[in-house]
């Protein structure tokens, strides 16, 4: 099988790995980074977003 070459200047759809942390804390970062209203931290929105939905289902 040929190996898989990837391009470094292509986003992955892979999220990079999450910090463990608390709901607490998770909850704190995303009220900072929606207060904020930084297009550049939509990826993180997002992470803590799906963080966040898996204890509440």
């Amino acid at each position: 099988m040929p190996a898989i070459d990837t391009d470094p200047s292509i986003p992955s759809i892979i999220p990079a790995p999450m910090p463990e942390m608390s709901d607490d804390e998770c909850l704190a970062r995303l009220a900072r980074a929606v207060k904020d209203h930084d297009v550049s931290q939509l990826d993180e929105v997002a992470r803590l977003i799906g963080r966040l939905a898996v204890p509440i289902e």
